[in-house]
């Protein structure tokens, strides 16, 4: 991808907004490549768009889903999403970088006929807002929404970078807030979003939510066939949120990372987040350190295969259980 990462956004500057969630995909890649590629490769809607970094597939009428596949290049990095009403567009992310988000509104106004109306962010991590400034065009750009809490998070990232693009510290100053105190709707004409403050993965999560069909933008409260990141998470209201997330009738999942997720894979990947709480708690008893206990830990083989971004992602999850349980 070369040295830049948008019009003015510097390497550096990207791998230090995106190290939360995404800066270890090229070990996840060195560490089993075939594996790598069989996940990434699974696809479960028809594809309307393929780039190296991801791809569009139609999840249902109107609805698409970006699957990143990070593998060599991280222009979007996370997942996220197209969502049409018969009067507005809404993009789920930010995604990446400034490229990223270009090319996701491009594809918006490709399969829609016009540009985004609306952007939907999930929580600040960088993987996820890096490229709100691609959103930016000469003649407009759609209104960001995110909690007051995520923009005074991104806020506090920007204040450490090296420089902040005109085009994202425009867009993020005229962002409208995200009620965070209960679930609200967006009306896209036909079609009504529903936007739901969740906590677990960071203290100002929110999922983007359709019931007809059933369709749920998880954001990083969900990661399929992947080992979470539990940097900023709560953990014990990580599994609560997770399981409010499951829905009475089939449902398709857009997972922050990994590719598309049924209900079985919701199902797998909350008896992941229970064997982690199960180690951490034993650990504790124990009265091991993060490290030893991430070193007893292993997945239940009955689980399958999960990638993991990083190796030090189990110590990392048991560590913030001990935090937890510590009081």
């Amino acid at each position: 991808m070369g040295d830049t990462f948008g019009s003015s956004t510097t390497r550096r500057d990207f791998l230090r907004a995106s190290a939360t969630c995404g800066a270890h995909v090229a070990l996840l890649a060195a560490a089993s490549p075939a594996h790598a590629m069989r996940l990434f490769a699974n696809r479960r809607g028809r594809v309307v768009a393929q780039e190296p970094w991801g791809r569009l597939e139609e999840v249902a009428d109107g609805i698409w889903a970006l699957i990143s596949t990070p593998l060599q290049d991280r222009t979007t990095l996370c997942n996220g999403g197209i969502i049409r009403g018969s009067s507005g567009v809404l993009v789920v992310e930010g995604v990446a970088t400034p490229d990223g988000a270009a090319w996701l509104a491009g594809r918006a106004h490709a399969l829609t006929g016009r540009w985004p109306d609306l952007a939907a962010i999930t929580h600040y991590h960088g993987d996820h807002t890096g490229g709100i400034g691609g959103y930016a065009r000469e003649d407009g750009a759609p209104t960001v929404r995110l909690t007051t809490t995520t923009r005074e998070l991104i806020a506090g990232q920007d204040a450490r970078r090296e420089s902040v693009p005109e085009a994202r510290r425009r867009l993020l100053h005229a962002a409208e807030p995200i009620d965070a105190s209960s679930p609200s709707t967006i009306d896209l004409g036909g079609r009504t979003v529903r936007v739901v403050p969740r906590e677990g993965h960071t203290r100002s999560d929110v999922t983007i939510e359709i019931d007809d069909p059933s369709v749920v933008f998880c954001g990083d409260l969900v990661w399929n066939a992947m080992f979470p990141n539990y940097v900023d998470a709560i953990p014990s209201r990580l599994g609560r949120d997770v399981r409010a997330l499951v829905r009475d009738r089939t449902t398709a999942y857009v997972p922050g990372h990994g590719p598309m997720a049924a209900d079985n894979d919701v199902a797998r990947f909350i008896e992941l987040l229970d064997s982690v709480e199960i180690a951490a708690r034993e650990a504790h008893a124990r009265g091991d350190t993060a490290a030893e206990a991430a070193a007893r830990y292993t997945i239940p083989p009955a689980l399958g295969e999960w990638m993991m971004f990083s190796p030090r992602y189990p110590e990392t999850a048991i560590g913030a259980w001990l935090r937890e349980l510590a009081g």
